[in-house]
């Protein structure tokens, strides 16, 4: 039992299946199915690719998925529950992997590579997705890029953008149009931004401030033999300055390995880079250090192993590597991935160590690449990271861990709140030593430590690097024997704050001997405190320290130096001091310091502000230095600044003080100071100071009067500065107001509150009063005021309502004068849009008061069409609003009537003026443009009914004026016109555009309304056509516009569309027809203008719609009728209409379908035509039946319209559509229109004789009237006279490039009278003349090659109407032979397949979807004209008559009837011949025409050998000829044609026809051919005279070679003349006495008559193919007459049919039978009738008309003409068969080759099957079947003495099938038939037609004996008879090789 599923609703394949179960459904693995019921582990359903079929699967091959299931029941649609970009993953894959196989199939290579790529990373991607194992980071790191690669590909495989928040598509139901917008608009930009590769491109950094530099130090490629330092920086070379501190990592003497990595962090963050750092003069340096002997050796090692006590180390400089960062860090390079350096070390004197760097980045002083053996550099790697630290720590976690911060010297370019830094740098830079009266210098060495107040060193606080511990101590390095040494070296001390008071440095400078053994020996040292005695830190810049002197360490402990000046401005040591220690004059150190602390200052100005209580008389002073102080100062203290600043700015009661104004400015300042973007970060610490410590509850007076001054005095102050600093502060300077009268209102509670406000609106007042002054001087500080106030009022409302506090905007915005300079517009319009997004906007009453104000300013802001983007932002934030709004209370169910009112407000004030806007840009293309359409779209979005009521009312005024409403409507009408036919929007942004067509549909059904009941008015006869027409032009666009034809989409596509919004053209179309059927009589104003627009309607593929909108051509007509008394503008609308939209290639075969069939036509206009009673019954019938037939030729030419493949098929429509307008229609216009584009279409391709055809036919139109002038816009102001003028002379020049002189002459001659004998123009005359000359001249003397004709029959259905299963006739083009022709006809239908076989088509081919041509040669058949009948007119002539001008065709094939003679085979050989008629002559306007008429005839052997003998007699003389006028030609021709007549070994020539038809036996079978007999005897005789004529001619011009084969021809030709002996001397009778007549036959049984009628004319193509008809009654033998005649006795030749068993079958020699010769072609007559050899025992065959037999021909080969097939052909017979004309000299062209003298190879064997019908006699089981190399064959044959053994054999070769059936056999009379393959006969139809049974016994039930047949008393019988009975056995064989079973069989087997 079935049970609907509730939760098991989705599920996906997971194996194949392949749904073979009665009502199974076949499933793919991976395809998505979706679960109706369940039954016991079954499911049923459907699979989401196809909805329609539905059907049941195995649960187990099932995985099904959770999902939620929407709108249950019927209609119910299932979403899975995954995450929505696994989801997209999969909808795309499947999207782009059919778009993935149609690049492969266009070999799109790169795009398929490229995409299939893709395809693949996205699999992969969404496998870890689903997998579940990334961490959330990963996961979102990953979704973003998946959703990257997905837009990249969307937009390369040009599918539709895809709008997204984030990783997330967009529900465009859940957002107003204009936020819709944006999104659209980012993503657009987002997907722009990918590269190829489908990796996001880093878009233009946000302006990042911080940038930090990862660096790794991956090898040290030197080896130094000591432990080594290298301290890493970045170094600023413009500056000339280090800009980071030291990074160090140390390697040991064993080189740099793991071991040393771990111990050692060899990586480091140079954090905190600002823009300004990143330029291109960045240096990395890397100073290289060795730590151990003063003087380093390769010696010393030797001693190092014995050395057990510890020795001395010394750092000692070693070399220094720089590398250039700027352009890593300067391009966009530096976004990207890691990058390796290589950094080479360089050495150069030691004292120069300090400036090494300088040299090698300026290539400048002494210095070298590092010696030592490994020398390949510094290895190092950065990258770079931007954004801020912490950050940056979350995202590359693994990056951080265990790495060191390298910090930069000094502050970041953005300080946050909460950065605690305290940091002193000291730069050790150089000294000046003493020599001391030594000759060397001393090698020094520094060590710096820092001592507490109380004189104790501090532990761990030095740094001389990061990447290392801190140190008590710090050495410096040493320069050997240097008493001026230059250090350059960097320390940082890190104190506790607490420990900075007090805290000195101390350098102790100490001399290191060489000798290791010594120590090092103290001489000296200096100090610098940290921080003087007012508590201001050591300033930043160069000290000067004084070095004192001192040998004893111990004299330092107790630090007795403090008394002394530690440099020359040290004015807390006391400089007279003399002490224990000595000043050493001349010697001086130099350091730097610089303090990055946010704890302390080196201000002394600011330690003045704070500590102003201990200084009152210094607080003027220090304010005014405050203003001055740089802001690091500043906002490092920022709370205690204010705090002191509060407290200086009034007394405890609240009252000013002296320095309030000052205060003011001061706290001013730092409010601006926090604006700029270093400190904005500070913002919220400025917040939490307000909300938390700010406690000075009095301020606000002071505050206030201060803002309220600044207003009032503005115009006095000269510098505006000070005041706009002010009010771009308000929001701060608010802040604290509100903040302090709080304070002092719950201190008070709520004390003075009247008081409070009145000061609050005085300041509103002024600051109203200083909005309106129009000043230049000012503007910038009314400007700030905008910018800021809004912030303002959102303060307000913790002390107001907000209702007032709206009221205060209001009013501010409206004192804002009208005429305003860009900059304040720009002002008021920032401030309108801050107020919206406010907290104000939320409140009901407060958003009524400022929409109203908002729209006013926005309305006149719209009306001057400036600052529109200002304009779309803020009704961008208004719709959105209203829409969430709306879209809230929609899901509570409620209305809201504030909201409703707001939409009316914004409809009433915005929507009018937006429509003007909008179309006063929309063909500009500016950005804006997009913006503004959405908002105008998300105001309509909004209304409803109501409000379009609203509109109208508030529109058509109190005065019912209706101009203003029309305006309205003729603007919007043409805004949305514009909308759909103009790309406002990219054309992939389907979302949106899918959204404003719906929004639109809606709207234009509100505003069809007034359409309808203000402009439609039938009672006071009011009707406005304008507004109609173009809400009427609206729709029809709207309907066709591109978006909306639905059938282009893809199938997913489609379906997500009509879900959402249906079929958006068919609710426009009901909308236009509802407006129709209310227009009345007024109908007739769109009569004809409307027929076209609703003509598109009717291309919508939906055929409801269609059916629909034919009523309306119903109305029409109707209306035209009643009104015009005809339909004539209707009628001629249509068809210009109809031939204009086909061409531009639109609708489409449903068009074509819905015109055609009657069930439509019926139901729709004929039926209403007819069943109405109306006068024009009859013209409506006729009319639209002629329409149905102009679509349909309409349409096979639009099929057509473009390619150059499809150039034919396109002259073919338009040589229709030329005859319809011209017959049917009689549109002259249209007619001319279709011969200009086929004369175009025939000079592009060089048929120049059909281009003149073609343009005869407009000649032919015209007269020669001089008067009338004619309209042809390529003739303008021309008479008829002149344009017919013109076109002859263009046909004539037409005619000469065809080589078609003939049909120029008469138009030579029409243009001679003219000019002779009415223009008299004598000049034209004698041109005309001339010309006409040169056309005789080359009528004679040019060569001109006779074309080829081909019948060409094009079967299946799904070719074009204008050709299917319909047969023309082509005309080839020069030299094209039927191989070249094919060619080209497969070019132009590519998918068509050629019929290899002649046989006609059967229904299976004719009814089938595909496409079949078939192709042979055909025979001109020239016309009877003079130059056809006469004689003796020269060839050169008469030829062109032959192959022109022709409209028949012959088309011949042999038919073997009767027993055919092995030896003589021309004595059964008759010619089934068809004659096809073609509609026009060839050549014409076409190079083809359809064969409208087909005849079939058969014409006997003897009349045929006549043909023949004819053909040969005709070529030969003009041979003669030839030779006779030129006997200089290659003789080679003649020759060949000479011997092939006389030494005819192929066929044995004419002895052949003496044996078959000079006998008795043949006189006394057929006495009705005997006329044909005596005229082959006298055709014989007179080609034997000329042949002797050629012989002679022939042995006078035979060179020496070929001397021997004349005499052979001439020994042959005597031999034959011999065999003629007797014919010879026979007087020439003539045949058509009637003494020589045979009298006729007997009358035997009518239905045998029936059999020999005549011919009939066809009527139907094939309808033989679906009639087989079988004569029952017939009996095929014919019954002996009563009265007998002498005829041979028939009962010893009669065939015993008892069951006597059948005696083995004895073999005969087989010889090879003609090449491509099949006996399936041969009319059948069994021995087992009998055979009368009367006249009627050879009946005619039936000649049968068309309807019965319509055989196509196979076409030529088109390599029978380079190869020969056994011998050559014998020549009599050869050149009457071949039907087609030869090349040169010539008249009949052969299909051999001239060469071909030598033999070919004998065809291979056939293979054989037994005589099915003989195994009939026999109970015997048949014979074995002879194996397939067997050569001889043979088949039994009965007869009266037994078995006689007959001869049966037939070579049947691949090449037969498609050779021109040139007979190959010795004894066969047939030569180059042109229809081959008769092994495609259809036999069973032939036996049918003819009567002849396929088996002894079948149809002759009344026959107990066979009828007796004449004895043997002759060979030609006897012999007949065996081929005869041989043929019946090969056919028996070829039904078995067909797959037939022969009747015998089927009996046999019947009990």
């Amino acid at each position: 039992m079935w049970i609907p599923t509730k939760t098991k609703k989705y599920g996906v394949a997971i194996y194949n299946w392949k749904g073979d179960t009665r009502f199974g459904l076949p499933l793919e693995i991976g395809e998505t199915v979706q679960i109706l019921e369940e039954s016991s582990g079954w499911y049923r359903g459907f699979s989401t690719k196809n909805r329609s079929i539905k059907g049941i699967f195995p649960q187990s091959y099932i995985h099904l998925k959770p999902c939620k299931v929407d709108n249950e029941g019927l209609f119910e649609s299932v979403v899975p529950l995954e995450d929505s970009v696994v989801r997209e993953v999969t909808l795309v894959l499947r999207e782009w992997g059919d778009i993935w196989k149609k690049l492969y199939v266009q070999r799109e290579q790169y795009k398929f590579e490229t995409v299939g790529k893709v395809m693949r990373d996205l699999l992969e991607w969404r496998r870890q997705l689903v997998s579940g194992t990334l961490t959330q980071d990963q996961t979102r790191e990953l979704k973003m890029k998946i959703i990257a690669k997905i837009d990249w590909g969307n937009r390369k495989l040009g599918l539709d953008l895809v709008p997204r928040q984030g990783a997330q598509m967009i529900d465009p139901d859940s957002m107003s149009v204009v936020e819709l917008y944006h999104y659209h608009v980012s993503s657009a930009e987002n997907s722009q931004g990918l590269s190829a590769r489908g990796t996001i491109r880093k878009k233009e950094q946000k302006k990042t401030l911080t940038h930090h530099l990862y660096f790794c130090m991956r090898d040290f490629g030197h080896h130094i033999g000591e432990d080594t330092e290298i301290y890493f920086s970045l170094y600023d070379a413009s500056k000339q300055k280090y800009i980071s501190e030291r990074f160090l990592v140390k390697i040991s003497k064993e080189g740099f390995s793991n071991y040393v990595e771990k111990l050692h962090s060899n990586c480091t963050v140079f954090t905190d880079l600002g823009n300004s750092d990143l330029n291109k003069d960045i240096f990395l340096i890397a100073h290289v250090m060795r730590i151990g002997k003063m003087i380093y050796s390769d010696s010393s090692k030797k001693t190092e192993k014995n050395a057990v006590l510890q020795q001395q180390v010394f750092k000692r400089p070693h070399g220094v590597a720089v590398y250039n960062l700027g352009d890593y860090l300067t391009t966009k390079e530096g976004d990207s991935e890691e990058k390796e350096l290589n950094m080479k070390v360089y050495q150069g004197e030691e004292k120069d160590f300090h400036q090494l760097h300088e040299f090698i980045i300026r290539q400048s002083g002494k210095y070298n690449a590092l010696a030592c053996a490994p020398n390949y550099g510094i290895m190092t790697s950065v990258k770079m990271l931007h954004g801020g630290l912490t950050n940056l720590k979350e995202e590359n976690a693994m990056l951080f861990k265990n790495v060191s911060l390298t910090s930069k010297l000094g502050f970041p370019d953005v300080i946050m709140p909460g950065d605690v830094r305290n940091d002193l740098y000291l730069i050790l830079e150089r000294g000046e030593f003493e020599r001391g009266g030594k000759s060397v210098g001393k090698n020094i060495e520094v060590t710096i430590m820092v001592l507490d107040s109380e004189k104790n060193v501090i532990k761990g606080c030095l740094w001389g690097a990061s990447g290392q511990e801190g140190t008590s101590e710090y050495n410096s390095m040493i320069i050997y024997h240097h008493n001026s040494p230059a250090w350059a070296e960097n320390v940082r001390l890190t104190l506790p704050i607490d420990k900075f008071a007090g805290a000195h440095v101390r350098l102790e400078y100490r001399h290191c001997s060489t000798r290791e053994k010594n120590d090092k020996k103290l001489f000296g040292f200096s100090f610098i405190r940290l921080m003087d005695k007012d508590g201001a830190a050591v300033q930043d810049c160069q000290h000067e320290l004084y070095i004192y002197k001192c040998e004893d360490p111990q004299k330092l402990e107790n630090c007795g130096y403090l008394s002394h000046p530690s440099f020359s401005k040290d004015f807390e040591g006391n400089h007279e001091s003399v002490g224990q220690f000595s000043r050493s004059h001349k010697e001086l150190v130099f350091v730097k310091t610089l303090l990055c602390s946010t704890k302390l200052t080196q201000n002394v100005d600011l330690l003045a502000l704070l500590r102003w209580k201990s200084h009152p008389e210094k607080i003027q002073d220090s304010l005014q230095r405050v203003l001055r102080l740089g802001d690091e100062e500043l906002v490092k203290f920022l709370q205690d600044v204010l705090d002191a600043l509060f407290a200086l700015f009034s007394t405890e009661d609240g009252n000013s003080t002296a320095y309030s104004g000052l205060v003011f400015h001061v706290l001013v300042s730092i409010f601006n100071l926090l604006d700029g973007s270093k400190y904005q970060h500070f913002k919220p610490v400025l917040d939490a100071y307000i909300r938390n410590h700010f406690a000075a509850a009095l301020v606000y007076k002071g505050l206030l009067t201060s803002v309220q001054h600044c207003a009032d005095w503005v115009l006095s102050f000269e510098k505006q500065e000070p005041i706009q600093k002010c009010y771009k502060s308000l929001e701060y300077i608010f802040k604290l107001i509100i903040q302090s009268r709080l304070l002092f209102s719950r201190a008070t509670c709520g004390q003075y509150e009247d008081s409070f406000r009145r000061d609050l609106y005085s300041v509103f007042s002024s600051l109203n009063k200083m909005l309106t002054v129009n000043d230049p001087h000012i503007i910038n500080t009314q400007v700030a005021l905008l910018v800021s106030i809004s912030a303002v009022y959102e303060q307000l409302i913790e002390v107001l309502p907000t209702i007032e506090v709206t009221k205060l905007a209001a009013t501010l915005l409206d004192a804002i004068p009208k005429d305003l300079p860009v900059l304040l517009v720009q002002a008021k319009l920032s401030c309108i849009k801050n107020l919206i997004t406010s907290k104000l906007f939320q409140d009901d009453e407060s958003r009524n008061i400022l929409l109203a104000t908002a729209c006013k300013h926005l309305r006149t802001q719209l009306h001057r069409r400036d600052e529109l983007k200002l304009c779309t932002d803020i009704l961008g934030e208004i719709l959105s609003f209203l829409f969430k709004q709306r879209k809230q209370f929609d899901g509570q169910g409620k209305i809201n009537n504030c909201m409703h009112h707001d939409v009316e407000t914004l409809c009433i004030n915005v929507l009018d003026i937006l429509v003007q806007a909008v179309l006063s840009i929309i063909d500009r293309d500016t950005k804006i443009l997009g913006c503004l359409v959405a908002c105008l779209i998300g105001i309509l979005q909004l209304l409803d009914e109501f409000h379009y009521k609203r509109l109208w009312e508030i529109l058509v005024g109190p005065n019912l004026d209706r101009k203003p409403l029309k305006d309205f409507l003729l603007r919007i009408f043409l805004v949305f016109r514009n909308l759909v036919r103009l790309e406002v929007f990219p054309p992939d942004w389907l979302v949106i555009k899918m959204v404003v067509n719906n929004v639109m549909l809606r709207a234009s059904q509100e505003l069809a309304q007034p359409l309808a009941f203000k402009f439609l008015d039938s009672r006071s006869g009011y009707f406005d056509k304008d507004l109609w027409t173009d809400y009427f032009n609206l729709a029809v666009d709207y309907l066709t516009q591109k978006p909306l034809q639905l059938e282009h989409f893809s199938e997913v596509k489609r379906e997500k569309i009509i879900e959402k919004y249906g079929d958006m053209r068919v609710l426009m179309g009901f909308q236009i027809l509802s407006m129709w059927s209310q227009l009345g009589e007024c109908k007739l104003h769109f009569i004809p203008s409307m027929v076209g627009p609703f003509l598109k309607v009717t291309l919508v593929p939906e055929i409801e719609l269609r059916k629909a909108t034919l009523h309306i051509f119903f109305d029409m007509m109707e209306c035209e009728q009643r009104a015009r008394g005809n339909f004539r503008q209707v009628e001629s609308e249509l068809i210009d209409k109809l031939d204009i939209l086909i061409s531009e290639n639109k609708g489409d075969d449903e068009y074509r379908r819905l015109f055609n069939t009657m069930e439509h036509l019926s139901a729709v206009l004929l039926d209403r035509v007819q069943s109405e009673d109306l006068a024009w019954k009859e013209s409506g019938a006729a009319f639209i039946s002629s329409i149905t037939r102009l679509l349909e030729r309409l349409l096979d030419y639009r099929s057509v319209i473009e390619g150059d493949e499809n150039r034919d098929k396109r002259m073919s429509c338009t040589f229709n559509l030329l005859n319809f307008y011209k017959n049917e229609f009689n549109r002259k216009e249209m007619y001319l229109r279709y011969i200009y584009k086929l004369h175009d279409l025939h000079l592009s391709a060089e048929n120049y004789t059909e281009a003149a055809f073609t343009m005869k036919l407009y000649a032919d139109q015209l007269t020669w009237s001089s008067t009338t002038m004619i309209a042809d816009a390529n003739f303008p102001n021309f008479t008829e006279c002149q344009v017919k003028e013109k076109l002859y002379r263009q046909i004539i020049n037409y005619f000469d490039k065809g080589k078609c002189w003939e049909k120029g002459i008469p138009l030579l001659k029409e243009l001679a009278t003219l000019y002779e004998t009415q223009f008299f123009d004598y000049k034209a005359l004698s041109d005309i003349l001339k010309y006409q000359a040169k056309f005789y001249d080359n009528i004679l003397t040019q060569l001109r090659p006779e074309p080829e004709y081909f019948r060409v029959g094009f079967y299946g259905l799904s070719f074009p109407l204008f050709v299917r299963n319909k047969q023309f006739v082509y005309r080839g083009l020069e030299y094209e032979r039927i191989g070249a022709f094919t060619q080209r006809l497969q070019t132009e239908f590519p998918s068509a397949q050629i019929l290899m076989k002649n046989t006609p088509p059967d229904d299976s081919i004719i009814n089938s979807e595909g496409q079949y041509i078939q192709i042979c040669n055909v025979k001109p058949i020239p016309e009877t004209n003079p130059v056809t009948t006469a004689t003796g007119i020269p060839e050169k002539i008469s030829r062109f008559y032959y192959y022109n001008d022709v409209k028949r065709f012959q088309c011949d094939r042999p038919v073997h009837k009767g027993i055919i003679d092995k030896e003589n085979e021309i004595k059964t050989l008759w010619i089934e011949r068809m004659i096809l008629e073609i509609e026009n002559h060839l050549p014409g306007i076409l190079r083809w025409f359809e064969v409208i008429d087909r005849q079939t005839d058969e014409i006997p052997p003897v009349k045929y050998a006549c043909e023949t003998m004819q053909s040969v007699e005709l070529e030969l003389r003009q041979l003669v000829t030839t030779y006779t006028v030129e006997p200089k030609r290659n003789l080679n021709p003649f020759t060949m044609r000479l011997q092939g007549i006389i030494d005819a070994n192929v066929q044995g020539g004419i002895s052949k026809y003496q044996q078959a038809f000079f006998t008795q036996e043949f006189a006394k079978l057929c006495p009705e051919h005997m006329p044909h007999v005596y005229t082959l005897k006298n055709l014989i005789l007179e080609a034997m005279q000329v042949i002797e004529e050629g012989l002679d001619l022939h042995g006078r011009l035979a060179p020496a070679g070929v001397v021997p084969l004349h005499q052979r021809l001439l020994e042959r030709f005597a031999q034959l003349r011999e065999s003629l002996g007797a014919l010879s001397k026979i007087k020439r009778q003539i045949p058509e006495s009637i003494v020589n007549t045979p009298l006729p036959p007997l009358p035997v049984d009518k239905r045998l008559m029936a059999v020999e009628n005549g011919t009939r004319t066809s009527s139907g193509t094939y309808d033989y193919l679906s009639e087989q008809r079988t004569l029952e009654n017939d009996d095929i033998y014919t019954k002996p007459m009563e009265n007998e005649r002498t005829f041979p006795n028939r009962e010893n030749l009669t065939l015993p049919m008892t069951n006597t068993t059948a005696p083995p079958i004895p073999q005969r020699e087989l010889r090879p039978r003609s090449q491509g010769f099949n006996t399936s072609f041969t009319e059948v007559q069994t021995p087992t009738r009998g055979l009368d050899y009367n006249s009627s025992s050879l009946p005619l065959m039936k000649s049968r008309n068309s309807d019965s037999y319509d055989i196509p021909l196979p076409p030529k080969p088109t390599h029978s003409r380079e190869r020969s097939l056994t011998k050559p052909p014998s020549p009599r017979l050869l050149r009457h068969a071949s039907m087609t004309p030869t090349d040169g000299t010539s008249p009949l062209r052969n299909s051999w080759s001239d060469s071909g003298v030598e033999e070919a190879p004998p065809l291979p064997p056939r293979s054989h099957t037994p005589d099915k019908r003989l195994v009939g006699f026999s109970n015997e089981a048949p014979p074995n079947i002879p194996k397939r190399g067997q050569k001889k064959s043979t088949s039994s044959l009965v007869g009266p003495d037994g078995f006689v053994t007959v001869e049966c054999g037939y070579e049947l070769t691949p090449d037969s099938l498609r050779d021109s059936g040139i007979s190959m056999s010795e004894n066969s009379n047939l030569n180059n038939l042109n229809n081959t393959c008769y092994e495609d006969f259809d036999l069973k139809s032939h036996q049918q037609e003819m009567n002849i049974s396929s088996s002894p016994y079948e149809d002759s039930p009344k026959l107990e004996n066979p009828p007796p047949i004449p004895p043997k008393s002759s060979l030609a019988c006897s012999s007949s008879l065996n081929s005869s009975l041989e043929l019946t056995s090969s056919l028996e064989r070829k039904r078995e090789v067909d797959g037939a079973t022969p009747e015998s069989e089927k009996e046999e087997k019947s009990p």
